[in-house]
C-alpha cells in the first residue's frame, strides 16, 4: 500500500493555470462583430462548466472558463488569447472560435506550449501533430466536408452546372479546396462560377446577382451565418432556383434559416454530426432528455433549436473527458497526451455512429457527416453516416 500511496503523491503535477482547487481554461469568441452568431457557443460551454462545477468538478478541482470577445478580428485574438496566456495564467486554451482567429495565434501557443485544443474550426491544418503538437481540432475538417458535397453531387447530379460562393479566407478556401479535390478532373468542367466575399462586406447581394447570371444550376454557400443568410434570403427575392447546399457551420436553424425565411429554405442541403435538440425524431433519445434538462437549468436563455449550442455542449463534454482523464496530473503535456487517445468517445450530441477517435498521429476527432434536407421547420438526415476521407 505505502507504494500506491507514494505513486499517487509522484504523480500529482500542475502546470500554470492547475492547483488542487481548480483549473483554469481560456477561451475566445466572437460575441461581436459579423460572426455573432458563434458567440453562443461560448455561452453554451460557460453553463456547462457551471453545472460540472455544481456537481463538484472534475476530481474535485472547479474549473475557471475565461472567456473574452475577439469579434472574430484576428488582431483582437492575439490580443486576448496573449491576455489568457500572460495575464490569467491559464492551463489550456480551449475551442476558440474562427478559422482566421486561431490561425494568428497558431504559431504563438505552439512556441509557448500552451494547448490550442478542440479549436472551433473545421481547418484542415488543426490536425498536424508533427507540426504543431500543441493544437487540436475537433469538428469534422472543412476539407472533409467538402469532399462530402462533392461525392453527393457526382452520385446524384453528375452533370451539374455549379456555382461557389466562398468566405475569402483559410475557411472558404478550405472547403473549396475539399470540393475541388472531391470532383477530381471533373472539378473544371461542373465548377461554372465561384465567386469571394469579405468578411467586412455589409451585404453579399452583389454576389448572388453575379452566379445567377452563370445559369449554375447548384448554388454552394460556403459562407459564415449572417451571410449564408442573406445568400438564401437573396436567391428567393431572384426567383432563382439551383440546388442549394450549405455548409455544416451555417446550417443552424436559428441563426440562418429563421433570418432567412422557412418558405426559402425549403430543399436546401447540408450534411450534420450533431443531433437537433428540438427534433421530434429525438424526443425518446436518452441524451436530447438529458440535453434539454441542461438546457432549462442552466442555460434557459439559450436556444435549444440552434445546431450551434448543441456543439458548445458536446465541445464542453469533450474536454470534461480530456480533462478527467488528466487525473492528477495536469501539466500541459499530459493534456495533450489524454487528448490524443479518445477511444470511441460519443459526447450526448452526436449523431449515432459518429464517435471520436484520436491518437498520437490522429488529431482529427470526428471524421464522419450525414447529409440532411430542410424541410417544413427542420432538417431530416438522409442516407447513411459518411466518412470525410473517402475519395480524399
Amino acid at each position: 500500500m505505502p507504494l500506491a500511496n507514494g505513486n499517487a503523491a509522484a504523480q500529482k503535477q500542475f502546470d500554470t493555470g492547475a492547483t488542487d482547487t481548480e483549473i483554469k481554461i481560456g477561451n475566445t469568441m466572437p460575441y461581436s462583430g459579423p460572426a455573432s452568431a458563434y458567440g453562443v457557443v461560448g455561452r453554451t460551454e460557460e453553463a456547462y462548466f457551471k453545472k460540472i462545477n455544481a456537481e463538484g468538478g472534475i476530481n474535485g478541482r472547479k474549473i475557471t472558463f475565461i472567456s473574452y470577445d475577439d469579434a472574430y478580428s484576428p488582431p483582437k485574438t492575439v490580443e486576448q488569447v496573449r491576455r489568457v496566456v500572460e495575464s490569467d495564467e491559464v492551463l489550456l486554451v480551449f475551442s476558440s472560435l474562427g478559422t482566421p482567429s486561431n490561425s494568428a495565434v497558431h504559431k504563438y501557443l505552439n512556441a509557448k506550449k500552451v494547448p490550442q485544443l478542440f479549436v472551433a474550426t473545421g481547418a484542415t491544418k488543426w490536425g498536424d501533430p508533427k507540426e504543431f503538437p500543441w493544437t487540436m481540432g475537433w469538428q469534422p475538417s472543412y476539407q472533409s466536408e467538402g469532399r462530402i458535397y462533392a461525392k453527393f453531387l457526382m452520385k446524384e447530379k453528375p452533370d451539374a452546372r455549379i456555382a461557389v460562393l466562398y468566405q475569402n479566407d483559410d475557411f472558404g478556401k478550405d472547403i473549396l479546396k475539399g470540393l475541388k479535390d472531391g470532383l477530381g478532373a471533373k472539378a473544371a468542367s461542373m465548377i461554372v462560377a465561384e465567386d469571394a466575399y469579405e468578411v467586412s462586406e455589409p451585404t453579399i447581394d452583389g454576389h448572388i446577382v453575379k452566379l445567377k447570371a452563370t445559369g449554375a444550376d447548384v448554388f454552394l454557400n460556403f459562407s459564415t451565418p449572417k451571410f449564408a443568410a442573406q445568400a438564401i434570403k437573396k436567391i428567393a427575392e431572384l426567383g432563382w432556383k439551383p440546388q442549394q447546399i450549405v455548409v455544416n457551420v451555417s446550417a443552424s436553424v436559428a441563426s440562418v434559416i429563421k433570418p432567412a425565411g422557412f418558405e426559402n429554405a425549403q430543399g436546401i442541403i447540408s450534411a450534420q454530426y450533431t443531433k437537433d435538440g428540438v427534433d421530434p425524431l429525438w424526443k425518446d433519445d436518452p441524451d436530447v432528455k438529458e440535453f434539454v434538462a441542461f438546457m432549462d437549468k442552466w442555460f434557459p436563455e439559450g436556444n435549444k433549436a440552434d445546431s450551434l449550442v448543441l456543439s458548445g455542449y458536446a465541445l464542453a463534454e469533450t474536454m470534461v473527458r480530456v480533462l478527467q482523464q488528466c487525473g492528477d496530473d495536469l501539466t500541459r503535456a499530459n493534456v495533450m497526451k489524454q487528448a490524443a487517445k479518445l477511444k470511441d468517445f460519443e459526447p450526448a450530441g452526436l449523431l449515432p455512429g459518429i464517435k471520436i477517435n484520436t491518437s498520437a498521429t490522429d488529431f482529427y476527432p470526428i471524421e464522419q457527416l450525414q447529409m440532411m434536407r430542410f424541410k417544413g421547420e427542420s432538417w431530416e438526415l438522409f442516407g447513411p453516416v459518411i466518412d470525410g476521407e473517402v475519395g480524399g
